[in-house]
């Protein structure tokens, strides 16, 4: 797609700006860790003073430790980083293809927390996008000031039959660009009051590239690991098998011409960072591409731009002028490097490596694997490096708490990807439709009815409040 001289200003302010958002010195390195095999907690004595009541220590302060590229990138990869990150966060408009109907313009105002690339910061951008360059759009109840970014997705339509699509929460109409495009907002009051309505608020996309490059043998090899102590806490898990360019939401996914581990997403539904950012640009902006390339909302009076929106440019100047948004977006999410832990921040070294030790043994470690490895990647600097995720990528059944009523792919109702706990420490909201923001309260969501995870906060209760503390600092600290 050709960027008109008011998309060129747009980049050039965004890197002015996510220099000054990103900008961090490394105080730490990360830590290698491995899982145990053990479900009992630790008899240890706790490493912190004696507390009444364990609390979450609350975002990790200081130094982001997160938005940088990757350690060992050629010149050519960092200016292709960099670049990518200046796209990554700039404004679209509606002569670029924005709409007709979208959840925000930009890729970093949903993942900006703690730097770009992250997830739902704390002021959350949505509020006053209503009524951004002219917008008549009304803010819906669940979009607040200080809450999460959230797109919705409706549970079925109207006959009764599974949706599971985005419904995006906003519109064109009124804003600059779009003159004669009139369109009505989803009817959220009356979804709502049907219980239809599910939310899902953006995964960080920190060590994408690492995440992408870990073999399906070793996530599969992962998976059959301690399978005895799995099997008596009830923990299953399975790959979501998806079909890559074809992530249909609301059915399960049969066709067997690829059956190679799908892994990014809050069910695991779509295969590769590129499909993601395809997939991204077109529910969360209404840019099509050349991966999704018909516009989600056909109204011609609302039709601006040419379909697909978002193309390779043939006659660019240079070659990475000549990529695609969602190209430029994947390689931003490639090259960006995962997390700094803290080794001492919460509640000192001792309490962290005690709280470590304690998310092994009460076997949170055996669906969020400390580590997996890389394979033999085509970027250098992804090749056979230890991936500190605390993830096995499967989907595992949360129970009806957290049940959401959709499929994708062959991730059910039930099902969500064990999400990474990397950056977790300096996270605002958790679970997948950012219903908590304390990690005590996220923690124990994880069981109810049929969750996999029942046996595992049955360990996590049992611990004393001291012990609970060191586990929590120990979270905070990634």
């Amino acid at each position: 797609m050709s960027a008109p001289s008011t998309r060129r200003t747009n980049i050039a302010l965004a890197v002015l700006v996510v220099g000054f958002l990103s900008f961090q010195v490394a105080l730490v390195h990360p830590r290698a860790q491995t899982a145990s095999g053990s479900a009992a907690p630790a008899a240890a004595t706790s490493a912190v003073s004696n507390v009444s009541a364990a609390k979450d220590p609350g975002p990790r302060r200081g130094d982001p430790g997160a938005g940088k590229p990757i350690d060992g990138l050629s010149g050519p990869e960092l200016e292709y980083f960099n670049s990518a990150l200046a796209e990554f966060s700039s404004p679209e408009t509606v002569s670029e293809g924005l709409g007709p109907r979208m959840n925000l313009n930009s890729c970093s105002g949903c993942h900006l927390q703690p730097a770009v690339g992250g997830s739902s910061p704390a002021v959350n951008p949505q509020f006053a996008f209503a009524s951004q360059d002219g917008g008549t759009d009304a803010v819906p109840s669940f979009i607040t000031a200080n809450g999460p970014v959230r797109e919705t997705r409706f549970v079925k339509n109207a006959d009764g039959t599974p949706d599971g699509g985005v419904h995006a929460i906003y519109t064109i109409s009124g804003r600059s660009g779009a003159t004669g495009c009139q369109m009505q907002q989803p009817d959220y009051d009356t979804q709502l009051a049907q219980h239809n309505v599910i939310f899902r608020i953006p995964t960080p996309t920190f060590g994408g590239g690492l995440i992408e490059s870990i073999p399906d043998q070793t996530i599969i090899a992962n998976a059959a690991s301690n399978a005895p102590t799995k099997n008596s806490l009830g923990i299953q898990g399975r790959p979501n098998i998806q079909v890559p360019g074809r992530t249909v939401t609301g059915q399960t996914n049969n066709n067997g011409n690829d059956g190679t581990v799908a892994r990014f997403g809050w069910k695991a539904q779509n295969k590769s960072l590129l499909l993601f950012a395809g997939e991204a640009y077109n529910v969360e902006m209404g840019i099509s591409n050349e991966l999704f390339n018909t516009e989600r909302d056909e109204t011609a009076t609302c039709q601006f731009a040419s379909v697909p929106n978002d193309t390779t440019n043939m006659s660019a100047a240079t070659p990475f002028d000549a990529l695609s948004d969602i190209e430029k977006f994947a390689i931003f999410m490639r090259f960006l490097a995962p997390p700094t832990p803290s080794s001492t921040t919460p509640g000192g070294a001792k309490s962290i490596a005690n709280g470590s030790q304690l998310f092994n043994s009460t076997g949170c470690a055996l669906c969020h694997t400390p580590t997996m490895q890389t394979g033999n990647a085509a970027v250098a600097a992804l090749q056979n490096k230890a991936v500190n995720l605390y993830s096995d990528l499967l989907t595992h059944g949360m129970g009806s708490g957290l049940a959401d009523g959709v499929s994708q792919g062959q991730a059910g109702p039930m099902e969500f990807r064990t999400a990474p706990l990397w950056g977790l420490g300096q996270r605002l909201f958790f679970l997948h439709d950012g219903r908590a923001s304390d990690l005590i309260a996220a923690i124990r969501a994880h069981r109810s009815t049929g969750s996999e995870a029942n046996g595992v906060i049955g360990n996590f209760n049992n611990l004393s409040e001291n012990q609970k503390q060191d586990l929590l600092n120990f979270l905070r600290s990634l």
